[in-house]
């Protein structure tokens, strides 16, 4: 016996992209708009470097360093030690006293261009961001003109020695750190 059999014809068929479509024209104008506003302003911060010590015994300038304190910002030399210590509280801070200390710093060395800032611990990051702020560039008024001039753009940031009040140096106490734990 002979099957008969009948020839199967293959339709093409049409795949439904609609949905795909309808997603798209939705999902790509809200990922371009989003991207817009996700914009995340990165900040470069030069991290002290293995051979730094060599380099420092080949050449000696100035160092400077900003260490930020619960009362005080000090502003002072690696080697030298202090140069201007400004006081503040943790409520309001004299930014125009600041800024005009670090801009008579950077005339007296206009090639230096960097800065370490020192944390104490307890210090909050958005009294970090607005040093950072400041020690970056500083408004100038000259004559009639406001100018913004360019300070200490290289910042590196490391920790500072816990600062222990002169009545427990003398009694021989040890410092106690914010939370009262010895």
């Amino acid at each position: 016996m002979k099957r008969i059999g009948k020839k199967r014809v293959d339709a093409a068929v049409e795949l439904n992209i609609t949905a795909f479509m309808n997603l798209m024209v939705i999902l790509v104008p809200f990922l371009l708009i989003t991207a817009v506003f996700s914009r995340i302003t990165v900040l470069e911060l030069n991290l002290p470097s293995l051979d730094a010590k060599d380099n420092q015994q080949q050449k000696i300038k100035l160092q400077l360093e900003l260490v930020l304190r619960d009362k005080s910002f000090d502003i002072q030399d690696a080697n030298l030690g202090v140069i201007k210590s400004f006081s503040r509280s943790s409520d309001d801070t004299n930014w125009k006293g600041f800024t005009d200390i670090l801009v008579e710093i950077k005339s007296r060395f206009p090639d230096e261009n960097n800065i370490t800032l020192l944390l104490e611990p307890g210090i909050n990051y958005k009294t970090l961001i607005t040093v950072m702020d400041h020690v970056r560039s500083a408004d100038v008024v000259q004559f009639t003109t406001v100018e913004t001039v360019e300070l200490f753009p290289n910042i590196s940031i490391g920790d500072a020695e816990v600062y222990e009040s002169p009545a427990a140096v003398i009694n021989n106490q040890p410092a106690t750190t914010k939370t009262g734990i010895k």
